[in-house]
């Protein structure tokens, strides 16, 4: 009797880079491995979608669609090139007006897609429809999506079987057209016996023949298991990454799925492993000069009580390590529970996840629920669609008091289409005030990366990628200080930069001693901006000591200065607009008066109490 033939998709160069490098991955340095794959015999490649788009125009200075047909290029025409698109969302983290999203599916059918993989990480249905009809209309294989994840210990409501039975027979009585149908765990943390029972009902409900897939990673350290159960529930597809990209965040390695299945009735694409080692070989050559973050490599067991995806785990861990911040990822992970637990239950999948990090990121840094994220509080108010159940009428009432927003129950595409910022004839008078043709391409580019997709079309996008040949192997000599005799209490030392905690006690114990402090390599100069590093304690010497220090409560990058030395400003007019943790902060003037001196430079880093500006 013949092997039941396994579909194999290599999510090696979206998933993998997305899981491991936070996207960040050039195609020179790549796309030889990717004609390695097609000689190991892989056809079906996850290639593009998710932040696999934006971040080549942010920290690549590339643009996606010439990725996607070089990548077309080296897999050959026969191979099933697919990308992951985030419904309503598109491949951006806001919804998307009816033409812009008519427009994402038009242009990656135009640049080398076969197959949209296309999710709601509400799983509200009605969010669904119109990006489907798009992707059948311009002629695109459409994977449509049921988000899986486990919740936090005693919640209930959603995210168990009867929960997947409810939205997958919305889709079918709703009449959304698809050619095969995946179940997707960003956060990998279903459990095995879950996956089996959700895969058997799915094989029960659909007509006979429908392709069934499943998609996990192994970031909780089941997926293996999850894979088996799921094969023996009579999955038709599963989804394995190539090391060194394969395993923690990202899809189990596809040699490990080849030894796990040794024995049993199933062909994975018929893959041998010996082709499989040699693809492998290549693909680490390719990447050895890249930073691989020790996270990414790691099972976490506390993810099944805070979801966190493999593909925005280490795109937040480096985001906090680039600003110095890494130390409170432990905080922010524990606190996700809670925002989870309050939050509608929305699938920890893009951009939901974002939200819950985000949200837990800001009740560790400003205090429990004292400053809302605005995409955590549109969410719960109703701006991204229907939750699972309905979130917390407490946090209802904060995110909508600090948003100044009312809940609503309205189609976020109609929100979006009044919205004239997300028409393409706004976008098209922004390209041609830059100076730049208004192609279907740039127009795309444009509307999902706003400024940094400006930025890239006028040539002024900069490469922030983390390898190792753009680090200075730099070691400060051990720095020895006197002792320090200080109070009893709590303290904040900043060494080389370093931020430290320190509990001072009563006794002979009250000295503090600070000796052979060594520094970590420091980053190039291309790879770490400036920093402004006033403190609270004392204001830079430019500043007139009379006048108001406007500083940044978070470290982050300053995405554009509004203002210039010398105007004259009215109290609440926004001044900068930082960017942290994928979030963008409007910084007000506190009061009307005169923008005395400017610190900071566009682009420029700055730490949390930093000084922006001063008004006199």
């Amino acid at each position: 009797m013949a092997k039941k033939f396994i579909d194999v998709m290599d999510t090696t160069f979206r998933d993998g880079f997305q899981s491991v490098f936070g996207a960040r991955v050039l195609m020179d340095d790549f796309l030889p491995a990717v004609s390695a794959a097609r000689m190991a015999g892989i056809n079906h490649f996850e290639f593009g979608g998710g932040a696999r788009f934006q971040s080549l125009y942010f920290y690549l200075n590339e643009d996606a669609f010439t990725m996607m047909d070089k990548f077309r290029d080296a897999a050959g025409n026969g191979a099933n090139l697919q990308t992951l698109a985030r419904g309503i969302n598109t491949v951006t983290l806001d919804t998307g007006s009816r033409e812009i999203i008519d427009l994402h599916a038009k242009m990656f059918k135009k640049h080398s897609t076969t197959t949209i993989r296309n999710f709601d990480a509400l799983n509200d249905v009605n969010n669904l429809r119109y990006s489907a009809k798009r992707i059948k209309k311009h002629d695109l294989k459409h994977e449509v999506v049921v988000t899986m994840m486990d919740l936090p210990p005693g919640c209930t409501g959603a995210h168990d079987v009867a929960f997947y039975e409810k939205t997958l027979r919305e889709i079918l009585d709703t009449g959304i057209p698809y050619d095969s149908v995946c179940f997707k765990d960003a956060s990998g943390t279903s459990s095995p016996q879950k996956v089996y029972e959700t895969i058997k009902m799915a094989k029960r409900l659909l007509p006979e023949g429908t392709h069934v897939r499943l998609h996990t990673h192994e970031t909780a350290g089941v997926s293996v298991a999850c894979y088996l159960a799921a094969l023996e529930a009579g999955v038709d597809g599963i989804d394995l990454a190539a090391a060194p990209v394969s395993g923690g965040t990202s899809q189990p390695d596809i040699l490990t799925m080849l030894h796990a299945v040794k024995g049993k009735d199933y062909d994975l694409g018929g893959l041998e492993i010996e082709k499989i080692l040699q693809y492998e070989e290549v693909l680490r050559d390719c990447l050895k000069d890249y930073f691989f973050p020790p996270e990414a490599t790691q099972v976490l067991p506390l993810i099944p009580f805070s979801p966190m995806p493999g593909g925005a785990l280490t795109a937040n861990t480096q985001m906090m390590r680039d600003n110095n911040i890494l130390n409170r990822f432990p905080e922010v992970i524990k606190a996700m529970r809670e925002v989870v637990e309050l939050g509608g239950y929305g699938t920890s999948v893009t951009p939901v996840s974002q939200f819950y990090f985000q949200q837990a990121f800001n009740n560790v840094m400003f205090g429990n629920w004292k400053k809302i994220a605005d995409g955590y509080g549109r969410m719960v108010l109703g701006y991204f669609g229907r939750t699972p159940v309905k979130p917390n009428a407490d946090i209802i009432k904060i995110a909508s008091e600090q948003l100044n927003l009312e809940p609503t129950t309205e189609d976020p595409v109609d929100i979006a289409d009044k919205d004239v910022t997300k028409t393409v004839l706004y976008v098209r008078h922004q390209l041609e005030e830059a100076g730049i043709e208004a192609t279907d391409e740039n127009i795309f580019i444009v509307a999902a990366c706003r400024e940094k997709g400006l930025a890239f079309l006028k040539g002024e996008a900069k490469i922030n990628v983390r390898k190792h040949s753009t680090h200075k192997e730099q070691t400060a000599p051990a720095v020895v200080a006197k002792p320090v005799t200080t109070s009893v209490g709590s303290y904040t030392v900043v060494v080389n930069g370093q931020k430290y905690d320190v509990q001072v006690a009563e006794g002979e114990g009250a000295n503090v001693d600070v000796t052979s402090i060594v520094k970590a390599p420091a980053a190039s100069a291309a790879e770490a901006p400036s920093i402004a590093t006033a403190t609270e304690e004392k204001a830079p010497s430019s500043i007139d000591p009379n006048a108001l220090q406007i500083k940044a409560e978070l470290p982050g990058s300053v995405s554009k200065i509004f203002v210039k030395e010398g105007e004259s400003v009215k109290e609440g007019q926004i001044l900068f607009l930082l960017e942290a943790m994928k979030m963008e902060t409007e910084i007000a003037a506190p009061k009307s008066g005169t923008i005395a001196k400017i610190l900071v430079s566009q682009g420029q880093a700055v730490e949390g109490g930093g000084v922006l500006c001063a008004i006199q």
